[in-house]
């Protein structure tokens, strides 16, 4: 049986999503650097030193999890601005997360991601027929909470004391998802934010 999730490449007019593997490493370590991304407590954002670590574990968690890392890249100058995840796949249910979503300070707030989010959503509800996307941030990550709404996504749930950080601190999680009836609102929505003038 072929595995629920397989690489994919999703190009768009401000950006392109493609598989992550080792070759990204200093394109990342680039992007990370721009806002110093690993000084926010409550992200996951590797620092420079230990980048490698961190695509190594995205790309175990694809191959024993069927979890699916991606690289980001600016459509204007085909730099890496980040990185995306399908992960926390349930392929009998049909459902899948969308994390460890992290930008470059000069692509936060832009088009790139509304538009990753478009690509990566309608290839989960149109391609592999999901039921329903979820997307889970921390408690304090008010800047992602709010990101995470504006998208169109509601929210469903707050898991207290739900993962342990590195620095021993306790994860409030707070859990949103679409599900597949909402779908077509929330395109036309994506649609809309992005054909909007800037």
């Amino acid at each position: 049986m072929p595995p629920f999730i397989e690489p994919v490449t999703l190009r768009g007019k401000h950006a392109t999503v493609e598989p992550l593997d080792a070759t990204h490493e200093d394109a990342l370590k680039r992007a990370a650097a721009d806002g110093e991304l690993w000084e926010l407590w409550y992200t996951s954002v590797a620092p420079p030193d230990r980048m490698g670590e961190y695509i190594a574990i995205a790309l175990d968690m694809r191959e024993r999890l069927g979890a699916m890392p991606f690289v980001v890249r600016d459509s204007k100058d085909g730099e890496i601005v980040g990185c995306s995840r399908y992960f926390n796949v349930d392929a009998p249910n049909r459902r899948l997360e969308i994390g460890h979503t992290w930008y470059a300070k000069r692509a936060q707030r832009t088009a790139i991601n509304t538009e990753c989010k478009l690509m990566l959503l309608a290839h989960a509800f149109e391609k592999l027929a999901c039921i329903a996307v979820e997307f889970r941030t921390h408690w304090f990550n008010h800047a992602s909470r709010e990101a995470i709404a504006r998208l169109g996504a509601k929210q469903d749930a707050v898991l207290r004391n739900h993962q342990l950080m590195p620095d021993g601190s306790k994860r409030d999680t707070v859990v949103f998802s679409i599900i597949d009836g909402e779908w077509p609102a929330v395109k036309r929505h994506l649609k809309f934010q992005l054909e909007r003038p800037r």
